[in-house]
């Protein structure tokens, strides 16, 4: 038995310290998918909507929260830190979890729990199925809790593991994710991300078997219709047909479309989703950059989900080279985890990304510009 609880805590712990990593490495993309949980539950329980309300606002703090905190659980359980409080920690960690995904799958309400951030996606109802292996599992370890021998190496371990995980989850804050596991990563060619993924459709169909009388199932169209008669088919695998990139477009305050002239040449685009807590030294940093590039054939292209008409006027007072445009804020909040954020597109192609907090110079620009 204690062979099996120890492999359970292994199993955990690697699980725990996988999918906080996943996560904390971009706790921003985290704070949406709570934000959207506590949406949905701010309109279903209206008699609790301020107390969801308050945590929505509060998100992004709660993801840093949640995402260190797992994968320092997850180094506990690998030394066995002081198993009797860390196994009720866990326990009712992936019992919140458990909750979260049977809602999620049995409501349709989320159709992507984050268990792994944007590392993968999972479906509602296989979420729900992992984390009750998961909580099975755990169930062996909290029943064995006062058994395991902690290692002497458990306090220095998860010490460090705390200071690594709110290392990561604040560094990704201020500046951007370690690792980008979304479209628009650096390397990625935009363009390419926005076309159909070339898999083939996986089709089930339903057919009415005469001789039975009984509805079937069948991954091939069965064309004997003496037997059988067409009912209905579904598409297994259409997340997968789905080009990575769907809603990228951008127009300027006229209305006039600009997004395939964004993948046209050397673009420098500037992110900014709200106006608020922007430094002066990032506005002139940006100018400064922005205005020395347009001399080397790199436009610059400032992109940002605000009405226009009304941030024109502010936009005109950064004295940014090139012009202001409109881009849809689930997008940008896709694009840029940070406020501001810098992409240089070379045809389309992502040469570099970057916060305001490390703009870079003129000559590192040019350099990504020329490899």
């Amino acid at each position: 038995m204690r062979l099996i609880a120890n492999i359970a805590r292994v199993l955990v712990g690697i699980e725990f310290v996988f999918s906080g990593f996943v996560k904390v490495v971009d706790p921003y993309g985290t704070g949406l998918k709570l934000q959207e949980y506590f949406e949905v539950f701010a309109g279903d329980l209206p008699a609790f909507s301020g107390f969801f309300e308050l945590l929505a606002s509060q998100s992004q703090l709660l993801s840093l929260l949640f995402c260190a905190a797992e994968m320092i659980l997850g180094v506990a359980l690998l030394f066995s830190f002081k198993m009797p409080k860390t196994a009720w920690i866990v326990l009712a960690l992936m019992a919140f979890f458990t909750f979260l995904t049977f809602y999620s799958a049995y409501f349709n309400k989320v159709t992507d729990c984050g268990c792994f951030g944007d590392f993968l996606k999972l479906k509602p109802w296989r979420s729900f199925y992992k984390d009750i292996i998961s909580l099975a599992v755990i169930l062996v370890i909290f029943f064995n809790r006062k058994k395991y021998n902690e290692s002497f190496l458990a306090l220095p371990a998860t010490v460090i593991a705390t200071f690594i995980a709110f290392g990561i989850g604040l560094y990704a804050k201020r500046y951007l994710p370690l690792i980008d596991f979304l479209p628009y990563a650096i390397g990625e060619n935009l363009p390419k991300q926005m076309e159909p993924t070339g898999v083939k459709p996986e089709i089930e169909y339903t057919f009415f078997d005469k001789n039975s009388q009984k509805e079937i199932e069948s991954m091939e169209y069965l064309m004997d219709t003496t037997q059988y008669k067409y009912v209905s088919s579904v598409i297994l695998n259409e997340d997968e047909l789905q080009p990575k990139i769907t809603d990228y477009a951008i127009s300027n305050i006229e209305g006039d479309e600009y997004t395939q002239e964004s993948f046209t040449g050397n673009k420098f685009l500037i992110i900014i989703k709200k106006n608020k807590g922007i430094g002066t030294d990032e506005i002139n940093g940006l100018k400064e950059l922005s205005n020395s590039l347009a001399t080397e054939d790199v436009e610059s292209m400032t992109l940002t989900s605000l009405i226009l008409d009304d941030f024109k006027s502010t936009f005109d007072t950064f004295g940014f080279a090139g012009d202001l445009y409109n881009c849809d804020e689930k997008v940008l909040k896709a694009m840029a985890r940070t406020n501001i954020v810098m992409y240089l597109l070379k045809d389309g192609e992502v040469k570099g990304k970057w916060s305001s907090h490390n703009i870079p110079t003129h000559n590192e620009v040019l350099d990504l510009l020329n490899r």
